[in-house]
């Protein structure tokens, strides 16, 4: 039949209630219809689920969609059934069904009320199920959220890689694979797993001109950030995204006790509850759901105004999925995101166990997610560069909408490391890294520089002038002007191009942004100092007054400075200008005990300061707990009043002994009295315990390090710790 004799408009308008197509779909639904087998790639929000469900309402038979979450089945199944007046037209078929129902989904199958049988790859396995689709007209199998195929893809499911196999034994009819995220090494694993390598592929452009993407540096700060941020969007809807249940639950209770409406959702729930709160949000019961990677696949909410990531995802597929739940409207979409190096490290370490193949995999991912988060140059360029598509970031649709657009920073030229970069590319014989090209740049030996006897060579260690940062910067720049690419087949290995090798014959000028630097070093306290990445910079004018008074208050009661208010409390006073003592009382390391001992002054000097320079102050400057510390502070109290040993305190919460010590520094930082005199009697005799008393009188800083430096290894680190804590409790409290 000829493409034009299919009536595409009527049904879509029949069933549907839409006089035209969004994007590709009509041309994926036409190439549906007529029988071919087909691969979509389209963004979330593009309107993949309409390329089934209209050709499936539309021919004779049943088409089998398999889908991996019983969330999203449920969802689609509620939708169709609400375009019909027969609640048969769609159907779920999984492990949450009784006897009776599954008998009913049979039934309807056998009349031909059935459109639509949604079922999970676990089900489609079972013997049971095959030898009874075999006998029924089917119009064709769809296979939603198909990156779950690719052990490279961002999900990866091994029921899916069986799939080929149980689709032909069922029927021969053709197949449509969908999905919103998948790198041109997933999409060549797609169509070889499900065996239909001469699909039509039709691939949508994955930019979001509506989403603004920012990421900023996660500090101890952070939910008095998050909470700030989603004030800002009192009444709409939103997503935070954590890596662990744990995560979920605190992030969710500390958002409820200020006054947020949030709920938790993650597998660790019941389903009932997990369904319950969906819902809720759905019917905006609720404004913010916390969440798992497990809640959003196929959430077809329109109006989600903004996405926090509280942790970096594994893979820039999981990013860009989770993200594209924002403003599928086109209205706004915030998509926001913390970064720290030391969550990268976790999700490595997380990986260990798995097979080497697997780690390399995941590394090679991670490494991705990195670049995204630290590069300065257009994140929308970088990212819709990851899924190989070109983006104009002048004239581009979207092109300020990223906090390194609208704040640049400032590039220098890099020509002629461009070239030395290049030109180690090719004299490496292309058979590196990007970690390894930079070590050879630098002239840091490893394993596999010795090996290859990269480090005889001339150039090695011609880019020492820079670090490795640097070049690391200018390689993800290099790749995304395509000077460099990276080998598809040996994942990560750099290949020169034909415009890279132009560009050393020809070198020309190239202006480079280095990375951002998210240092450890500056996130201390409870704000950033000096960190012009995130508008939370303590005011230093103030910060010297606060030492002064400091310095003062402490000569009058005879004890170091940092025995009163510690640096990162100082700090954090100048950022969020504190004027009552319940204010004082909530800032990081302060505590209701040192803000009734110490704190008058302070907030006296504070509230003059900021009346005298007109100062506006941060909102939302108390941060209320969620009370589960305050249960651990109160155990922790009571059983050293008891005289109960730590190590039978740390037993009974499931702690490590490094963490119990941090818990209680806490509790004696914040002003509030401990003696734990009976473990240290049981460590240190009275010369120690006095030697130790003295040096912490006279020290400038309380910091561990330099007491462990000045002992020379006299003392264990924990043991001084405890030591530390006594003096701060006796002197300071």
């Amino acid at each position: 039949m000829n493409r034009k004799e299919i009536d595409l408009y009527g049904p879509l308008k029949k069933f549907f209630g839409f006089s035209k197509f969004k994007g590709l779909q009509e041309q994926v639904i036409r190439s549906v219809i007529e029988g071919e087998n087909a691969f979509a790639i389209m963004p979330t929000g593009g309107g993949k689920s309409l390329c089934y469900q209209l050709p499936a309402l539309m021919q004779e038979g049943t088409a089998i969609v398999i889908s991996p979450l019983i969330a999203l089945m449920k969802n689609q199944v509620d939708a169709i059934r609400g375009i019909s007046e027969n609640d048969g037209v769609a159907h779920v078929l999984n492990s949450s069904l009784n006897k009776a129902e599954i008998a009913l989904v049979k039934s309807d199958i056998v009349s031909g009320v059935t459109k639509l049988l949604y079922v999970a790859p676990e089900s489609l396995i079972k013997e049971e199920y095959v030898t009874f689709l075999k006998a029924q007209k089917i119009s064709f199998v769809a296979i939603d959220e198909a990156h779950c195929i690719s052990e490279w893809g961002h999900d990866f499911r091994p029921e899916y890689r069986n799939l080929k196999a149980i689709i032909k034994s069922i029927d021969n009819v053709p197949v449509i694979g969908l999905t919103a995220t998948a790198t041109e090494k997933v999409q060549e694993d797609i169509l070889k797993t499900l065996g239909i390598s001469d699909a039509r592929t039709f691939k949508a452009s994955f930019n979001r001109p509506n989403l603004f993407y920012d990421v900023r540096p996660k500090t101890k700060d952070i939910y008095s950030d998050i909470i700030r941020f989603v004030k800002g969007y009192q009444g709409k809807s939103g997503v935070i995204y954590c890596l662990s249940r744990k995560k979920v639950e605190e992030v969710a209770q500390i958002l409820q006790v200020n006054g947020i409406n949030a709920l938790p959702y993650h597998a660790g729930l019941d389903a009932k509850t997990r369904a319950k709160h969906q819902d809720m949000f759905l019917m905006e019961d609720t404004d913010v759901i916390v969440a798992t990677i497990a809640f959003g696949m196929g959430i077809d909410k329109p109006d989600v105004r903004f996405v926090i990531h509280h942790d970096i995802p594994k893979s820039l597929e999981s990013y860009y999925q989770e993200t594209g739940r924002a403003g599928r409207d086109d209205g706004e979409g915030y998509c926001l995101a913390y970064y720290a190096y030391k969550d990268i490290e976790k999700l490595e370490k997380f990986m260990a166990s798995k097979p080497v193949a697997e780690q390399e995999i995941g590394h090679a991912l991670l490494q991705e997610v990195v670049g995204y988060a630290e590069t300065s140059m257009s994140r929308r360029k970088y990212l819709l560069h990851y899924f190989g598509e070109e983006f104009d970031e002048v004239n581009g649709l979207g092109a300020d909408m990223d906090d390194n657009t609208r704040t640049p920073k400032p590039k220098v030229e890099a020509g002629v490391e461009v070239k030395q970069l290049l030109e180690v590319v090719r004299d490496t014989k292309e058979k590196y890294k990007a970690k390894d090209i930079v070590a050879t740049l630098i002239g840091k030996e490893n394993a596999m520089l010795t090996s290859h006897k990269t480090h005889e060579r001339p150039f090695f260690g011609v880019g020492k002038a820079h670090k490795a940062n640097y070049w690391m910067a200018l390689i993800r720049q290099t790749l995304v002007v395509h000077f460099i690419r990276k080998e598809i087949e040996q994942y990560g290995v750099v290949k020169l191009t034909d415009k890279g090798a132009e560009f050393i014959k020809n070198p020309k000028s190239f202006m480079m942004t280095a990375d951002h630097v998210y240092s450890e070093t500056e996130q201390v306290g409870d704000g950033v100092v000096n960190n012009r990445q995130t508008g939370g910079v303590s005011d230093q004018k103030l910060m010297l007054i606060l030492k002064d008074l400091r310095k003062k208050m402490a000569k009058k009661k005879g004890v170091p400075p940092f025995a009163i208010f510690q640096d990162p409390s100082l700090e954090a006073m100048a950022l969020r200008y504190p004027i009552s003592i319940e204010e004082l009382s909530n800032v990081h390391g302060v505590g209701d005990g040192k803000a009734k001992k110490f704190g008058k002054e302070f907030v006296a000097l504070i509230a003059s300061y900021v009346k005298e320079n007109d100062i506006t102050r941060p909102d939302d400057l108390i941060v209320k707990g969620t009370g589960v510390k305050s249960g651990l502070k109160l155990y922790i109290i009571q059983n050293t009043d008891r005289k109960l040993s730590l190590q039978d305190i740390a037993s009974s919460k499931g702690l490590e002994m490094g963490e119990l010590i941090k818990e209680i520094e806490t509790i004696v930082y914040s002003g509030t009295k401990l003696d734990i005199s009976y473990c240290v009697d049981e460590v240190f005799d009275e010369e120690q315990q006095e030697e130790i008393i003295d040096y912490f009188m006279d020290a400038e800083t309380d910091d561990i390090q330099e007491a462990l430096d000045e002992f020379d290894g006299d003392y264990e680190e924990e043991d001084l710790r405890l030591m530390r804590i006594k003096f701060m409790s006796d002197v300071g409290n």
